[in-house]
């Protein structure tokens, strides 16, 4: 069964002085979430057929693999079950969303996450069954013109028999699935509730919570000493629970190294990427590729200490923008025209649909109010509107390309159930980040295309640097440590806090390079990632981007032909696994050129930054 709620995109905003509550937003500026249920009194319906429906799963048990039929009926029973699931899920999530303080909201999300495990139960036995047809008589029923819509979900399926155990033995690994993967958990509770990071004076002298999520504006802070003060108090906590949290690491990478074993898998790394049939040289590719540019990145590190007169640079002075907040006020109906505008190669089906559901249709939640969640982000359900929220600022420039993100998730999502079934309409992680980077790299080239005003070139040229080092270079190295430290654990080697901090060190000077200063607090970072508890994602960040970097640049250089692969990328969702998918678009990712390609805009970047700020 397919999420419904996606892509988030937590980013801290900036606090206001009066924070509306719900009934003050105007509903022009809401979603308008009745295209999902008109009432909610229509959710509860659906809610009670869907408790009507889901027990009927039984009628199907020990009969998928008998005939094409049955099997046919029970698929398209699963699918039904799915759809009304998903669209359950979208609504109640999106309106805890909207309000997470009000009681109806969180009843409604704690009444269906009840509901979906007993839905989960019931419907268990069906992959299992599927899996158990012999090879003869699965390949007559796919031959069957009843299973022709079911060919591709079916193959999916089918591709994991081999990692398939009998059912004594996966009853075992469901029921201790929470023990072993439950470090996930521990690590939550510790760095989000249990550790106190005290207070600490800003720039305007006023005392101010530190905190994971006020850590990073401390970091974007013009003042050196506050952003050194805040660096070594916050990683003061982390080391007064350093022995802690990396057995946590280390027994989260034995669970994953045991879930591979367990399943016949390779190796850890060889079970993640299995899902996705992403061979292990795209992983090695990345990583080679950006090790063989880490140069550029020294230069851009040493740009940095310039500007700001740095006696040494650390890597708290990486993250102030070297132009500040550019002071211009952005309306959020200014925002869609610009990116509108930004994406008018694309052609008029795309703008013009993104048009309508940014205005009439009201697809997005446009403001902050009380009890909203932070961030943004895009949440679809088949057939219906890929819904955005943000909590929009208009003198927040970057909000302007938060909205270019999240329209290019919505629009994927848009295109995908346009054109696909809904049983193959779902794509991956691996493709999502590439339809909202693309977004964000057309509007670039069209901002860079608009202004004449050096300031606001530098600015924009600052901000493309600092994502490529955050999204490419960084999770490189987090996808470095992920695969170190499984092969570390399946060589049988101990995995201590001294290891985790010596293999990260070894990262840090490798990737910040000789003329860089490196705390020794930063060992401690690989601690406090949160991905590190789901091993071997990080990667398609990376990957993501470089896919993203070359098809916009193929799309404003060589017009309609590369549009309509681009679209047709958009369109695929999720028919295909994600290499051929982005093949098809005109990107190989089983090759290092992508990537190669993305680093070289990067110096190229360094090169005319260091020109504009000279």
């Amino acid at each position: 069964m397919n999420p419904s709620a996606r892509f988030p995109k937590d980013d801290e905003s900036a606090g206001a002085a009066h924070i509306p509550v719900r009934s003050e937003i105007s509903a022009a500026d809401t979603w308008d979430l009745a295209l999902l249920y008109p009432t909610p009194a229509d959710w509860a319906a659906d809610f009670a057929r869907l408790q009507e429906q889901f027990p009927r799963c039984a009628e199907f048990k020990g009969r998928i693999g008998q005939s094409a039929r049955d099997l046919h009926q029970c698929l398209e029973f699963d699918r039904d079950l799915s759809l009304r699931v998903e669209r359950l899920h979208h609504y109640a999530s999106l309106r805890l969303s909207e309000d997470s303080s009000d009681a109806e909201n969180l009843k409604c999300e704690a009444q269906l996450q009840n509901l979906l495990t007993k839905v989960a139960e019931a419907s268990s036995f069906i992959s299992p069954e599927i899996q158990a047809i012999d090879d003869p008589t699965f390949d007559s029923f796919l031959a069957d013109p009843l299973l022709a819509d079911w060919q591709i979900a079916l193959r999916k399926i089918r591709r994991l028999r081999p990692h398939t155990l009998s059912e004594p033995e996966e009853r075992l690994l469901a029921l201790g699935a929470s023990a072993i993967h439950g470090h996930h958990e521990t690590f939550s509770q510790l760095t989000n509730v249990d550790m106190k990071f005290g207070l600490l004076t800003d720039e305007k002298g006023v005392e101010r919570p530190l905190s994971q999520s006020s850590f990073s504006s401390f970091m974007v802070k013009r003042d050196p000493a506050l952003r050194k003060s805040a660096f070594h108090q916050f990683y003061a906590e982390f080391r007064d629970h350093a022995y802690t949290l990396a057995s946590s690491l280390a027994h989260s990478v034995r669970g994953d190294v045991f879930s591979a074993r367990a399943r016949h898998y390779p190796c850890a790394r060889g079970a993640a990427l299995f899902r996705d049939d992403v061979p292990p040289a795209v992983y090695d590719n990345l990583v080679g590729a950006v090790r063989a540019n880490l140069p550029a990145l020294f230069r851009y590190f040493q740009l940095r200490r310039r500007v700001f007169k740095l006696d040494e640079i650390h890597q708290y002075d990486t993250y102030v923008p070297m132009v500040s907040e550019l002071e211009i006020r952005t309306s959020f109906d200014q925002a869609v025209d610009l990116v509108i505008e930004s994406l008018a190669p694309l052609g008029p089906e795309y703008t013009a649909t993104l048009a309508a559901g940014l205005r009439a249709q009201r697809w997005c939640d446009r403001y902050e109010s009380k009890g909203k969640r932070p961030g943004a982000f895009s949440s679809g359900s088949y057939g219906n509107p890929p819904f955005i929220l943000m909590n929009y600022k208009e003198d927040v420039f970057s909000d302007i390309y938060t909205l270019a993100h999240e329209a290019g998730h919505s629009m994927h999502t848009w295109f995908s159930q346009a054109h696909q079934l809904y049983q193959n309409y779902d794509y991956p992680i691996f493709l999502a980040e590439v339809a909202s980077t693309f977004n964000e790299e057309l509007l670039t080239h069209h901002l860079l295309e608009k202004t004449s005003d050096p300031r606001m070139r530098a600015y924009l040229i600052n901000r493309q640097i600092d994502d490529i080092r955050g999204t490419i270079y960084r999770q490189t190295m987090f996808a470095e440590f992920e695969k170190i430290i499984h092969e570390m654990e399946e060589a049988g080697e101990a995995l201590t806090l001294d290891t985790f901090r010596s293999v990260y060190r070894g990262l840090l000077d490798a990737y910040f390079g000789p003329d860089f200063t490196i705390d020794s607090e930063l060992e401690l970072e690989c601690l406090r990632i949160p991905h590190f508890y789901s091993a071997f994602y990080v990667y398609k960040y990376a990957t993501g981007m470089s896919a993203a970097v070359s098809l916009s640049q193929s799309v404003l250089d060589d017009g309609q032909p590369q549009v309509d692969r681009y679209l047709g990328f958009l369109k695929s969702g999720g028919s295909q696994f994600p290499l051929p998918t982005l093949q098809a678009a005109g990107v190989d990712m089983a090759t290092a050129l992508p990537i190669e390609h993305t680093l070289r805009l990067f110096s190229r970047r360094v090169d005319e930054l260091e020109t504009l700020l000279a």
